[in-house]
């Protein structure tokens, strides 16, 4: 649409005419899953009717079949005006064209505020760099590293001086096969942490636990951020804190849990399409808590519950999150889908790390989750030019 815009200008159009013409340079693939024949059906019509067209189950026109997916083609121009046609049909029809319309409107948006406790940040301007600070014991790639209150304070201010933008401190490995940890010993691993950061730095603190109890401490200590795996499905509490925080809240996408997400069933058969439906499930159960929209964050969960291929998936479709309306997070920082790649072990991902965090910046994230700042606040700087040429 951008470079559309420009180039009608280097024409000369006149303003009215870019304004009309810029939604016909935009082509738009919406899938709907699952649906009646008879829905199928009218919106197979009534786009053909206005130039465009909708792919549909062969039995559909027949009614043979239950039910087929409908995948919708067009401009943004033709979609635009299919949702005008079917928001007063039956069917259920009034409720798919305000959908639709949500998601138009969601996937536009490059500008996001994000309100946490004590500020509001501008995400979508430059890509922001949340730093990993594990100070436990048993972390894929640096566990053990920073497990006194020294040595986790020290690499903090580093980060600081190379420039992150977030810390993000979490006293319970979440690895593949990691054992959970006591809400009292994560405490007593993350608490004194926070305290002595916030006296020594203004940057934005996050804590990455699924407990609430580990929430509300950390918040009260002065972190801002809740970074929550779970995705509100491990502490039923964990809303309310957050909400009566008034702090920002990141939510993952994993199936099952640390100890499990590697051994279930990691078929899918619509990665994507089943990672957008539960964290629409998550920022529902957030917004009807009472936390703030400007407040939520969503992360597809690189590495949780997925294969290798799942993982570059992922990241090649990441602009399909867009369609949620929340800015997106990713941390793709040293994992294993990495290494199954370049080899080697954590420490020696980086140039792997660098490039999925450049395709992820490229398509549509704000945020990465990175252990290397210094090296990937480069590869941002980068990838953020390249994105905004």
């Amino acid at each position: 649409m951008v470079d559309s815009v420009a180039i009608f200008q280097q024409i000369g159009v006149d303003p009215y005419g870019i304004e009309a013409m810029a939604p016909k340079t935009l082509n738009v693939n919406l899938l709907l899953k699952d649906q009646s024949c008879k829905i199928a059906n009218i919106i197979k019509q009534e786009m053909l009717s206005i130039g465009g067209d909708a792919a549909v189950a062969r039995g559909s026109v027949a009614c043979s079949i239950a039910s087929t997916d409908v995948l919708i083609m067009g401009t943004l121009k033709q979609i635009t005006v299919l949702i005008k046609k079917i928001e007063k049909q039956p069917f259920g029809l009034t409720i798919i064209a305000a959908d639709i319309s949500e998601i138009l409107k969601n996937s536009r948006q490059h500008q996001y505020f994000l309100k946490t406790s004590k500020r509001e940040i501008v995400l979508g301007v430059k890509t922001i760099v949340m730093g990993i600070l594990n100070v436990t014991p048993d972390s894929f790639s640096d566990g053990g590293l920073f497990c006194n209150s020294k040595t986790a304070v020290d690499r903090a201010v580093q980060m600081i001086d190379e420039g992150v933008d977030i810390i993000d401190i979490g006293g319970e490995s979440s690895r593949p096969g990691a054992k959970p940890v006591d809400a009292k010993i994560e405490l007593e691993r993350v608490i004194p942490i926070i305290e002595k950061l916030v006296k020594k730095t203004k940057i934005p603190i996050s804590i990455d636990t699924t407990k609430s109890k580990v929430a509300r401490q950390a918040l009260a200590a002065g972190a801002e951020i809740v970074n929550d795996i779970s995705a509100l499905n491990g502490d039923k509490k964990m809303a309310g804190t957050v909400r009566d925080a008034g702090a920002a809240l990141i939510l993952m996408h994993m199936r099952g849990n640390p100890q499990s997400m590697q051994k279930n069933n990691l078929v899918y058969d619509d990665v994507m399409g089943e990672i957008i439906s539960n964290l629409k499930t998550s920022s529902e159960k957030a917004l009807s808590a009472g936390i703030g929209k400007k407040c939520l964050i969503i992360d597809p969960g690189i590495g949780f519950g997925k294969t290798v291929e799942d993982n570059y998936k992922i990241i090649k479709n990441l602009s399909e999150l867009r369609g949620l309306g929340f800015p997106i997070m990713i941390g793709t920082s040293r994992k294993s889908f990495i290494g199954k790649v370049t080899c080697g072990e954590p420490h020696e991902r980086n140039e792997g790390t660098a490039a999925t965090v450049a395709a992820a910046i490229l398509n549509g994230v704000q945020i990465v989750r990175v252990h290397d700042v210094a090296a990937m606040k480069k590869v941002c700087a980068v990838t953020d030019a390249i994105v905004n040429a």
